[in-house]
């Protein structure tokens, strides 16, 4: 009687359909992630802020020192709801000290930033309309998230206040037949 185990020739690892699917399974996960990396790398906007590493050096020390300097000001952004890109808006700022009055301040800027692109971030100044109250017509060139944030300047000092706004693009109006 023969052993069926010496008829069959053994075959070598790496013609096995096991062997080979697992390197090609390994090789294409490879290949995915090195495209991945250098779809990441070209195409890196940046940051917004080019000096990120100094200024969160000392953060919690600059936050408490500002926390202490804070005059109590009520800061409120009042954005249309109807924004749309490429269409300028008016966007007002309200400011009321502690007891409820407008409070003044020296200067007022309106900045918005591009979470996806820096390169498409703008600022503009604002217009005083009265005590206390501020306005800046503002464009959006690009359809998305948009962080903006208005800076107003008192006694040396700068005070901040940032929203998020979604801004839509143009609605599709489609011309409809007339029905008779």
């Amino acid at each position: 009687m023969t052993d069926p185990r010496a008829q069959t020739k053994s075959m070598p690892a790496w013609k096995s359909p096991w062997v080979i699917g697992w390197i090609a399974l390994v090789s294409v996960v490879l290949v995915v992630n090195l495209t991945l990396v250098i779809l990441g790398v070209s195409t890196n906007p940046g940051l917004v802020i080019d000096n990120f590493y100094d200024r969160g050096q000392n953060h919690e020390k600059n936050w408490a020192s500002k926390q202490a300097r804070d005059p109590g000001w009520v800061m409120q952004a009042d954005v249309p709801q109807d924004l749309v890109v490429g269409e300028p808006k008016s966007l007002r700022f309200f400011l009321v000290d502690k007891a409820g009055r407008p409070a003044a301040v020296e200067e007022a800027h309106f900045y918005a930033y591009r979470p996806s692109d820096s390169q498409r971030d703008f600022d503009l100044p604002m217009i005083e309309e009265g005590p206390g109250r501020y306005r800046v017509d503002v464009n959006f060139p690009l359809v998305g998230a948009w962080d903006t944030l208005v800076a107003v300047r008192h006694g040396g000092e700068e005070f901040t206040h940032g929203r998020r706004v979604q801004v839509p693009g143009p609605a599709i109006r489609m011309a409809l037949p007339a029905v008779n």
